[in-house]
This record gives structure tokens, sequence and C-alpha cells, in this order.
């Protein structure tokens, strides 16, 4: 596959609402989307040495590659029309980005909710959301 996959939390609400951000603005559907309970986002973690349950909110699986924490945060993002800007981020030290993005994690269910299910997508984003290993 040649479309960068976004492998996400599916219960988190956080988690839900930056997909959806990313599917409003992704209008070319450049990126395929998975959870990381779903049978692809768990082979995906397997492939990696990721123990399921272990990634604690974001992976972006993309040439073959896996960025996790602040750089697939800002990798994904800065391939979105209009948000290229946001590369600049990368230039700040990686222990203080993944400090910042770390605390939100940790923190994600207290602050944002938490589902008892993974969500599911509007019909019309159906295409672009990978299930199957």
């Amino acid at each position: 596959m040649d479309n960068p996959v976004i492998l996400f939390d599916g219960v988190c609400n956080l988690c839900q609402g930056s997909v959806q951000f990313v599917l409003k603005r992704d209008k070319k559907a450049w990126f395929r989307f998975a959870s990381l309970q779903s049978p692809y986002g768990e082979k995906i973690q397997h492939q990696f040495g990721i123990a399921p349950g272990k990634m604690n909110s974001f992976i972006l699986y993309q040439e073959g590659k896996i960025f996790t924490h602040s750089e697939g945060a800002l990798k994904m993002l800065s391939q979105l029309p209009g948000w290229g800007w946001a590369k600049v981020f990368l230039w700040v030290p990686h222990f203080i980005r993944d400090g910042i993005y770390n605390l939100i994690s940790k923190n994600r269910y207290r602050w944002f909710g938490k589902k008892e299910e993974c969500w599911l997508p509007r019909a019309e984003w159906k295409g672009v959301f990978l299930w199957e290993a």
C-alpha cells in the first residue's frame, strides 16, 4: 500500500477527533486509517515488535516505517493541505516535543473522555478505513 496509514486509539475521544480533523482536510483521501485495536492495527504493531496495548495513542505507518509520538503526529499533520508549516516543529528537540505529547497522551481519557467501543466512521469515510489484517 502506498498511502500512509494512521493507527489510532479507537476508544479515545481525542484520537477520534483528530481522525475527523484529518478526514475533513484530506480532500484527496491520501491517508488511510485503522484503530490500534483492529486486526490491521494489531498486525502492524506485531510487525514492529509493539505489544498490543503498549502503544498509547498514535502510529503513522508510511513507506514501510512507523513514526510514533510527536514525530508521527507532525509528519502526518505536515502532509495535509495548508499544514506543511507544521514540520518546522520537528526542529524542536525530541525530548521537548515528546514530553508535551506524552503529557497529553497520558491524560487524554481524563481530559477528553473514552468510549466503551471503537468509533465507527460515517458512511462516506468507510473506504479509507482498514479493518482486516
